[in-house]
């Protein structure tokens, strides 16, 4: 006779795993490895449009992301033929009528602030479709490179929408005034090679290379002091919303700071030892 705890512990593990089998893929996979976070989009039966989930799922890897010190920089692609291809247009429809059209634009708007504010350099890497709210997220990074074929737009006013997510207020400041209203106007998309000469993406690459140029583009930032890295982002960002002369005042105070830390000295001995730094971030 078969022992019933053995049986109802069987039974309990089939169920469970058929649970698993029910559930649906995560909205959101993350892989921290070679010094950097990836945040894969995974929604790629709907080109990977953005959600409640979504929005939540890249949230709460930044906050893990901000304290590993393991994590260099963060990585942001897509699932499938798309990068993201803007709101879920279906999940938006479903709240017409409510407060919530307003409370989603809210944790779109903030999720985008979030990205643009992170203090660890973010990379997009583009693996198919960029549009709306897919642009905006791009619009947040600090580097894109993208596969070669990949398309880019707004797309807003093909629906009849605007912009809820810092898109018209960003794309001008990217790519120009003129550029960013061809492209908010007439809803068409560019591709990668075209958003390169715009100053939108740094390189394009193969589909079947994008995942290794990314990781090399990794490798070096990772090698440098996080410290530096952070403190030149935000001057960088800082300064693009100061006059020239404020600007230059606050580069030249931070770098007064820097001077006293700890991977700036490390750099210095290192030059003079004629050895690869080690830094620690301080």
């Amino acid at each position: 006779t078969t022992d019933p705890s053995v049986e109802s512990q069987n039974l309990l593990m089939k169920n469970q795993a058929m649970e698993r089998e029910q559930m649906p893929p995560p909205a959101v996979v993350v892989d921290v490895r070679k010094g950097a976070m990836w945040i894969r989009l995974n929604r790629p039966e709907a080109m990977n449009s953005l959600t409640p989930e979504v929005l939540s799922g890249i949230d709460q890897a930044l906050s893990d992301a901000e304290g590993n010190q393991d994590v260099r920089a963060v990585v942001l692609t897509g699932t499938g033929r798309a990068f993201c291809a803007g709101a879920d247009l279906k999940y938006v429809r479903s709240q017409s009528g409510s407060d919530g059209p307003r409370l989603f634009l809210d944790s779109v708007l903030a999720t985008m602030n979030r990205l643009d504010s992170f203090p660890k350099p973010v990379i997009a890497a583009l693996n198919g479709l960029a549009l709306a709210g897919g642009l905006e997220l791009v619009l947040c990074c600090d580097l894109v490179l993208a596969a070669r074929g990949a398309k880019i737009g707004d797309a807003h006013a093909n629906y009849g929408l605007l912009p809820g997510g810092g898109g018209s207020v960003r794309l001008p400041r990217v790519i120009g005034p003129t550029r960013a209203k061809y492209l908010l106007f007439t809803g068409e998309f560019l591709s990668a090679d075209e958003l390169v000469e715009a100053g939108l993406v740094n390189q394009v690459v193969d589909p079947d290379e994008l995942e290794a140029a990314t990781q090399a583009l990794v490798d070096k930032i990772a090698s440098k002091s996080p410290l530096g890295l952070r403190r030149m982002k935000a001057l960088v960002d800082d300064g693009l919303q100061q006059p020239v002369e404020t600007a230059l005042r606050l580069e030249l105070l931070a770098s007064e700071v820097h001077s006293h830390s700890a991977d700036q000295r490390e750099g210095l001995l290192a030059f003079e030892e004629k050895r690869a730094p080690r830094f620690i971030g301080q």
